[in-house]
Parts: C-alpha cells; sequence; structure tokens
C-alpha cells in the first residue's frame, strides 16, 4: 500500500513537471516571436496570425486522438509529443521564416495537445473525488508557473536571438525523460456501444452535458494568446520598454500562481459556477480600469498582476466543473473537448485582437479584452448549471 502510494506521488508529480515545461515553452514562444516580427516589420495582423499555428495544430490533431490514448495508453502519447515539441523548438533556429514558423508552431501545437490531453486525463481519471480541485488546481498552477517564466526568457534575445529557442528546447528534454521512469496505463473502456457508433455520440453527450464548462477554457485561450502575442505589439507601439513588457506579461501568471490552488479549493466548497463568475466579472472590471491607466507601465503591471489572482485559474476550473456535469464514463470526450475549446479561444484571439490593433487605434487593447469577458460573464450567468446527471 505504501509503495502504492509512493509510485502515484511519483507519477503525478513526474506528470506535473511536464506539464510545466509545456506551459514554459508557449509562454516564452508567443511574446518572444512577435517582438522578433515586430522587430522585423511584420504587420500585427500577420503576427497574429502566424500565433494561430500552436492551436490550428490543436484542432488538427483532437479529432484523431483519443482512440489512440484508448488504444495504446496514456505514456506512449505523452512520449510521442514531447519529441515532436523538443524537435520543433530545436530547429526554429535553423531558417528565421514567417511560414517556417508558422509550421514549427502547428507543430508544437499538435505535440502540445498530445501532452496535455494525456496528463490531464491521466489525472482526472486517476484523482480522488474529494482531491480532484486540488489536483487540477496544482496542474493549472505547474502551467502557470511554467507560463511566467516563458516570457522571462524573451531578454535573452538581447545577447542572441537563438538561445531562447535553445534553453527551451533543453529544458523540454529534460522534463521529456521523466516519463519513462512511470509505467503506462490506459483509460476506462466504455461499455456496451461499438467505437464507430460511440465517438459521435460521445460527442454529443458531452457537449449536452457540459457545454458551458467549455468557456472559461475559451476565454483562458482568448487571453493566452491576445495577451501573450499581441500586447506586446500594442505595448510596443505605447513606448513600453521592451524588459517591462516581458514583466507586465509574468505579471498575470505570477497572480494566477498566488491564487491557483486557493480558488481550486474555495471552488470544491462553494461550487465552480460561482467561482468562475466572480472571476471573470472581477477581471472584466480590471481590464477597464487598466486600459485608463496607461500613462503608467507599473500601473499597468499591477493591473496584469490582479487580474491574473482571479482569471488565471479558469482553465483548470473549467475541467473541475465539466467533471462536476459530467458523467466519469465521458470524462476523456469531455477534457478533449475542453482542449478544443481552449484552442478555439486561442485561434479567436490573435485573429481579433490582431484585426483589433489594426483597424482601431484609438481605443486601449485592455478595452477590448473587458468587453470579451463581460460577454461570457453573461452567458455563465444565464446558461451555467450544476447538476450532474446519470450517464444512460
Amino acid at each position: 500500500m505504501i509503495a502504492t502510494n509512493n509510485y502515484e506521488k511519483r507519477r503525478f508529480w513526474t506528470l506535473i513537471i511536464i506539464v510545466s515545461i509545456s506551459g514554459f515553452s508557449q509562454g516564452m514562444l508567443l511574446p518572444l516571436i512577435s517582438v522578433i516580427f515586430e522587430n522585423d516589420g511584420v504587420s500585427s495582423t500577420l503576427n497574429g496570425l502566424n500565433a494561430t499555428g500552436l492551436y490550428i495544430g490543436t484542432l488538427l490533431i483532437s479529432p484523431f486522438i483519443e482512440q489512440p490514448l484508448r488504444r495504446f495508453g496514456y505514456k506512449p502519447i505523452i512520449i510521442v509529443g514531447g519529441a515532436i515539441v523538443f524537435i520543433s523548438l530545436l530547429l526554429f533556429p535553423f531558417w528565421q521564416n514567417v511560414m517556417f514558423w508558422f509550421i514549427l508552431r502547428l507543430l508544437i501545437g499538435i505535440g502540445d495537445h498530445c501532452l496535455h490531453f494525456a496528463t490531464q486525463t491521466w489525472l482526472t481519471t486517476s484523482a480522488t473525488e474529494g482531491n480532484l480541485g486540488k489536483s487540477m488546481s496544482i496542474y493549472g498552477l505547474s502551467f502557470g508557473v511554467g507560463f511566467a517564466v516563458g516570457p522571462l526568457m524573451v531578454n535573452l534575445v538581447k545577447i542572441s536571438e537563438t538561445l531562447p529557442f535553445i534553453v527551451s528546447s533543453v529544458l523540454c528534454l529534460i522534463a521529456w525523460s521523466f516519463v519513462f521512469f512511470i509505467q503506462n496505463e490506459k483509460p476506462e473502456v466504455l461499455k456496451g456501444d461499438s467505437t464507430e457508433n460511440n465517438t459521435f455520440r460521445r460527442y454529443k453527450l458531452s457537449f449536452k452535458y457540459a457545454w458551458v464548462a467549455f468557456l472559461p477554457p475559451f476565454v483562458y485561450g482568448v487571453l493566452e494568446t491576445s495577451l501573450n502575442a499581441l500586447f506586446p505589439v500594442y505595448a510596443l507601439r505605447k513606448e513600453f520598454d521592451v524588459s517591462m513588457v516581458s514583466v507586465i506579461l509574468a505579471a498575470f501568471s505570477i497572480g494566477a500562481i498566488i491564487t491557483q490552488i486557493p480558488i481550486g479549493v474555495i471552488g470544491d466548497k462553494i461550487g465552480r459556477r460561482k467561482v468562475i463568475l466572480i472571476g471573470i466579472l472581477s477581471g472584466a472590471i480590471l481590464f477597464a480600469l487598466g486600459s485608463q491607466l496607461e500613462h503608467s507601465e507599473i500601473l499597468v503591471m499591477c493591473t496584469f498582476l490582479v487580474s491574473g489572482m482571479f482569471l488565471g485559474s479558469l482553465f483548470s476550473l473549467g475541467i473541475t466543473y465539466m467533471a462536476d456535469l459530467t458523467p466519469k464514463e465521458l470524462l476523456p470526450t469531455g477534457n478533449l473537448l475542453c482542449g478544443i475549446f481552449f484552442s478555439l479561444g486561442s485561434l479567436t484571439g490573435p485573429f481579433i485582437g490582431g484585426l483589433y490593433l489594426q483597424l482601431v487605434d484609438t481605443v486601449s487593447f485592455l478595452l477590448f479584452i473587458s468587453i470579451m469577458l463581460f460577454i461570457i460573464y453573461f452567458i455563465v450567468l444565464l446558461f451555467g448549471k450544476k447538476e450532474k446527471p446519470a450517464f444512460n
């Protein structure tokens, strides 16, 4: 029994390390490439569209990833995903070309989604019911820590544009190697229907039961790409210092780190829907206020810090909210849909945000974020639900 508990802890922390390094690479790539492209004179719309490669890759692999996971188990999916990410990061310095970098981002999106879907599903299916919120908050915290450190690598551009890519690829290789020391497992097999008849039914039922829980991951995707890929462009045009831009972006993730676990625990006690509503409304108000404070880089940083405290847990809250609404047999499908909606949000953010920057140069970019949050708040307020249905 003790040996089993020790192995489960080792497996848990191995998955957490993998997720944190994945967050680090994503947190570095978005602002790093945006700054490089902006300095090279690439338009904000093309800059934003290039950032979508990561999430197009996620969407491309999503329909094909669940069946290999059920057939081969979690570990092979993590190994393949980690290898794709490591090799792609290593290839960035070889050719600085917009299309080549878009393809590499697309490949990283495929690899990252393999990592996240496998680790996320492994954690949600293996966690005990009383520890689900805590486990997923640690999951979100580890990703947030990596994502907070990632933008700081932008400063390495002053030394060499290739250095951040090399550092990130080495760290990914080290984290990836840990997966070889844990045993493979497979998710529970669904009974009754054949695989062919079951696939569409699983998607349909998961969406029916928990569609409102997919909105927080969607919002988090919009925030992640809008803030990390496009805010640097907006800030540089406002003549913010490059070093300060990376600190402002890190402040949002640091805010999320501070409150990740407390918010997860509070969600277990008062309900996920209430916490999500409070977080989104507070974030909307804070970004609206921040749009009036852009004369001061310090005040903008404070706005990002406090906003991160309220909004940085949206992805993990969405997963646990989904688990509250979804029967256990559908958890892998629900996790997959959370990832898909996160990717859809991540695609929406750069495209709409880049267009906004190009067409609207008199209204703050932070106000665009605020309006989006208000819209999602009212949808969750009006249609959010708490009951968990029985699976038939």
